[in-house]
Order: structure tokens, then sequence, then C-alpha cells
């Protein structure tokens, strides 16, 4: 593993700083290919249950208990994808031991817990957790701003206020594109963040920088593989969120091959 050096000036410290590569359309499908082979060779679908099915029940539990939360159903569930990031870090570490030639066994999947970096790890995951709560805070007011503080009798009810009245189509839209804001800051500050600190002993603040400068480099791949990780998203919730065990893994080892790409080894 490689250890960022302390430097002495301006300029030795920009020759630090983690290189960044154009890739293409290839280098993406070659990730996502490579990401499969990682799960294929290390399936962790039963990990990844444990994972994401305790906050489905409990939503789906809250939802059936009280009304009052079925407006924040949907933020919940999308919302999950904002930590997406931070869950899949025991998937890029298999990937790099995979790629190292060791020990692939999902328990490994934890090691991160070990690395140097973890206090920036943590503290990166913290901030996706804000982000997190401030996306629900934010559904929260846009219900608010077209249906008011009222509380959806029945879920019919709620369904057809959403899909049948002007308020539903606005609350549809705004939230939307608030949501998709709040996707892309996220994408923006964690597309390879979590996979260098994992790869190098580096601070918070260089790993969110260089997934800054990666998007930035490369534009439409970035933006190609965002749309390919929300629309494998949202293939894989449609079967009441079974087929998230595998692809949530996929992308996540698919997401390392994708940084060993952009970022100079």
């Amino acid at each position: 593993m490689t250890h960022e050096k302390p430097v002495a000036d301006a300029g030795a410290y920009r020759s630090a700083q983690p290189i960044v590569h154009k890739i293409g359309m290839a280098d993406l499908r070659d990730a996502l290919a490579r990401g499969l082979a990682d799960f294929n060779a290390m399936p962790t679908h039963l990990v990844f249950l444990c994972l994401v099915y305790p906050i489905v029940i409990f939503i789906a539990a809250r939802a059936i208990g009280g009304y009052e939360v079925l407006p924040l159903v949907f933020p919940l569930l999308a919302g999950y994808t904002l930590i997406g990031p931070l869950v899949a870090t025991g998937m890029y570490e298999l990937s790099r031991r995979r790629e190292n030639g060791l020990d692939i066994s999902r328990g490994h999947a934890f090691d991160v817990l070990r690395f140097p970096s973890i206090r920036a790890i943590a503290t990166l995951g913290v901030v996706l957790m804000v982000i997190y709560f401030e996306w629900l805070f934010a559904a929260q007011a846009i219900y608010e701003l077209y249906f008011g503080s009222a509380v959806p009798a029945s879920v019919a009810e709620f369904a057809a206020q959403v899909l049948t009245t002007p308020s539903g189509w606005g609350l549809m839209i705004v939230g939307s594109g608030v949501g998709f804001l709040f996707a892309i800051a996220v994408f923006t500050i964690s597309v390879v963040s979590f996979p260098l600190l994992l790869d190098r002993n580096v601070g918070a603040l260089t790993a969110v920088m260089t997934s800054v400068r990666a998007v930035l480099a490369n534009p439409i791949p970035m933006a190609m593989w965002g749309l390919i990780v929300a629309g494998a998203l949202l293939i894989g919730s449609l079967p009441f969120f079974v087929g998230l065990a595998v692809v949530l893994p996929v992308l996540g080892h698919s997401t390392w091959h994708l940084y060993r790409k952009v970022v100079e080894p």
C-alpha cells in the first residue's frame, strides 16, 4: 500500500497529488466487466441482503403502522443510494485484494477498519450521512410546500394525490430535481474518493479533491457512469429490492476498477 509523504512546499504538494487520467466509454465497459468478474469470484449478495433489508423492513413497518411516514418512503429509499459509496467500501477492499493475489474471503471486507486512513474514511462517511439527512429534510419541506401538513389517510389516497393532481406532479418534478442535485454532489465527491482512501494513506480532503478533478477531467464518461449506476439501482429496486443484493456489490467492485483507470497507480 502506498503512503503519502509529508511535503515541504506548494510545488512539492502539487506533485504529490494523485494524477488523474482521461478515460473513454470502453473503460466503463471494462470496469463493469471486471466488477462482474469480481462478484462471480467473491459473491457477497447475502452480506448486502443483511445491509439492505433491515432498512427496507423498518420503512415498510413504519408505513403500515402510521401513514405519516408515507411521504418520506421514496426519499428514504432513494436517499439510501447517497451513502452507497460508504456501504461499498468493503467491496473495494475485496477487489483490491483479488487484484493483488491476496486471500479474498468475505471477512476481509472488514479489513478497512484497520487501515491507516480509517479516520479519513469515517470523516467522509459522516459527510455522506449529513447529506443524506439534509436530503430527507429537503424532501419533507418539498412535500409540505405542496400538501401542507396533511397526512394521507391511506396508501391509495397518497398514490392518487401524487399521480393525479397538479400538486402531486409538482412534487414529483421538484423533488426529482432536488434529489438529482444531491446525487450529483455525492457522486462528484465520492466516485473515486473511497477507493483512493483504501489504496493510499491520504486525507479526506485530498480524496475529495481528487474525485472532483476526476469528474471535471471526464465529464461525459462520468455522466454516463452516473446514469449506469442510477439505472442499475432502479432495476435492482424493482422486485422489492431483491436485485440490490447483486447490483450493489457489482457496482462496488466496478467502481474500484473505474478508480484504477482514472487515478494513476
